[in-house]
């Protein structure tokens, strides 16, 4: 055989399996690095993600309704002038001012509706910034998956170019048929178009990182050479579920209620007004009469009504509440299950991945014989190519997995 191409396969090889070794291992410094990087893009989505300055702006809102609440109704006034008239002592002309009042504490209830009306919104920022750094995340390690499957096509590509050279020099001397050759090119176009399907995949899931960060759709990101699992996966604190804003809300929303209650209390207190009357007359002397107004709900079926819709809302809160924790503990225990599996996968694609490497140092082995089967080199390569896909696929599996527990505890 020839020396130089015996050498080139050996290093070609040799740089296979280092590419597929890089897939399984990964210095300290660069999962920091990918933590710093993702963490920096967190940030500056939530920063600019329409959807949550959306949030606030609606949050501005509420708080700004509290000043709202902190004011009187509008003092009426009132007048009448005759025209016309010469009868003596007869009223000429009458003139009011009325401020009715609410009932002692009705403003500052108002307030405190309001106020937990605010405190409500603002959980409506927290819950928006959580599920923007899970999206975000996850479209990251899309990405990710993305470049490393590229990555793997393309190596295997050069090992496929070595071996249509060993099969042509296998030709050459008569070991085997340009069938071969063929087989081998073919292979190749397969792998071309899967890289390039991959390159719009990529383009696809770009445009929507980017439109998660509202910065344009083009922009270029810097995505981590590696990613690796922890040796040890953290345990999962279901109790702490309790603190998560998805669930505090119905607490705030609880507040929001029983405010409302204290409110229908005081407006179904008497309201009263002050003010002042000044009449005009033709020839007797003017009049300045103060007044005071009382109003009485008599008819107080409807305050009635808005207590024992108060008391079903609280009723209606606490039942969706526990729906709402069922389904967190579901959706988290899913979670997990999936970032377990993820790992078993990669544990096996592992193992998988030394036992092709195996195969392939027993076909060279052959080669050097003269004995190999260049069908047997493709069936091997089309598992080591499956494998490798198939881990960087649980890798990927694994970190998505891990954004929806981070959603769920509040890690991100």
């Amino acid at each position: 055989m020839n020396l130089n191409l015996n050498t080139t396969i050996r290093l070609r090889f040799q740089q296979f399996r280092f590419g597929g070794l890089c897939l399984v291992a990964l210095l300290f410094f660069g999962w920091s690095s990918q933590g710093q990087q993702l963490e920096t893009y967190i940030e500056e989505a939530i920063n600019n993600n329409p959807n949550i300055q959306a949030v606030e702006k609606q949050y501005a809102i509420s708080t700004e309704k509290i000043s709202e609440t902190n004011t009187l109704p509008d003092t009426e006034f009132s007048g009448g002038y005759m025209i016309g008239s010469e009868m003596p002592m007869m009223q000429q002309g009458q003139f009011s001012v009325m401020q009715m009042l609410p009932w002692f504490g009705t403003v500052s209830a108002r307030g405190d509706y309001a106020a937990a009306m605010a405190d409500a919104d603002f959980l409506e920022i927290e819950i928006a910034k959580r599920k923007i750094a899970m999206v975000l995340s996850q479209s990251y390690y899309r990405l990710y998956k993305i470049t490393k499957k590229q990555e793997v096509l393309d190596s295997n590509i050069q090992l496929l170019q070595v071996y249509e050279r060993m099969a042509l020099t296998s030709v050459e001397v008569g070991q085997t048929s340009a069938v071969s050759v063929l087989r081998l090119q073919m292979r190749q176009n397969e792998l071309m178009e899967r890289k390039l399907v991959l390159e719009q995949d990529y383009a696809a899931e770009l445009t929507a990182f980017n439109k998660i960060m509202n910065r344009d759709e083009i922009a270029q990101i810097s995505i981590v050479d590696s990613l690796i699992m922890p040796e040890k996966d953290s345990d999962i604190d279901f109790a702490s579920l309790s603190l998560h804003p998805e669930l505090r809300k119905f607490e705030e929303l609880n507040k929001v209620v029983s405010q409302a209650d204290a409110l229908n209390k005081k407006e179904s207190a008497p309201g009263f007004g002050v003010g002042m009357e000044y009449m005009l007359y033709n020839e007797a002397p003017n009049m300045l009469m103060p007044m005071v107004t009382l109003s009485i709900p008599i008819f107080n079926k409807k305050y009635k009504s808005i207590a024992k819709q108060n008391k079903i809302q609280h009723e209606a809160l606490e039942v969706q509440k526990q729906a709402s924790q069922n389904s967190l503990i579901a959706q988290l225990q899913t979670a997990v299950r999936g970032r377990n599996a993820a790992r078993i996968s990669l544990e096996t694609q592992d193992k998988n991945l030394k036992q092709a490497d195996n195969a392939t140092e027993i076909l060279f082995k052959n080669y050097e014989t003269g004995t190999i089967d260049f069908r047997e080199v493709l069936d091997v390569q089309e598992l080591q190519l499956n494998f490798q896909l198939n881990r960087i696929d649980a890798i990927g599996a694994y970190f998505h997995q891990v954004s929806i527990i981070d959603y769920f505890t509040g890690t991100n």
